[in-house]
């Protein structure tokens, strides 16, 4: 196996990507990762699916598709700007929610929902309000993070958060984790 995607890319993926670019925008979901969310995705039929920073919409692409047609995905960002790609080209996808909010504002106001999918690409639901986030994972719900290997957009002292997230991951009784030293570091737990 190599690091070499052989096979297709959503349909939209290409177009988000240029826009991405031509935005500026640094960080996008590396399509290694984008990958494997979209195969999680197929394994939640008519599932609830959350995405906790939507950026420009490229992890998203993937995620819907791989997600049968009775699966919902709610994904939030606070940039509007960024937000606007994702509109653009993901916008008439029915399955889709995009909301324009501060995650915390979100995860608070939303803290009845649960989800059976949950890809935390931001702060909130990772570093922030993990357990209020764990919190809305049915069991047997996937929980999946990225970039959990030193990249070089991370601010100093970043890797020690980074450490000490992964650590109190590990002693959740109420998670089962793969930590995966590929693409940009994955680590995806199932709750028990």
């Amino acid at each position: 196996m190599t690091d070499v995607i052989n096979q297709p890319f959503p349909p939209t993926y290409l177009a988000i990507d240029q826009a991405t670019q031509s935005h500026g925008f640094t960080m996008p979901s590396d399509p290694l990762t984008c990958s494997l969310l979209r195969t999680l995705a197929a394994s939640k039929p008519a599932g609830r699916l959350l995405e906790l920073g939507t950026g420009t919409g490229l992890s998203t692409a993937w995620i819907l598709d791989g997600m049968d047609a009775d699966s919902t995905l709610v994904s939030v960002d606070y940039d509007g700007q960024v937000l606007a790609i994702a509109h653009t080209y993901l916008g008439d996808d029915q399955r889709l929610s995009l909301v324009e909010a501060d995650g915390e504002a979100w995860v608070t106001g939303n803290a009845g929902a649960r989800f059976d999918y949950i890809f935390a690409d931001t702060w909130h639901g990772k570093y922030l309000l993990l357990n209020e986030v764990l919190a809305m994972l049915n069991p047997g719900g996937l929980y999946i993070v990225d970039d959990m290997l030193p990249q070089p957009n991370w601010p100093e002292g970043h890797a020690e958060k980074a450490i000490r997230f992964v650590e109190d991951l590990e002693k959740r009784p109420d998670l089962l984790l793969t930590k995966q030293h590929w693409a940009t570091g994955i680590i995806v737990a199932v709750k028990r």
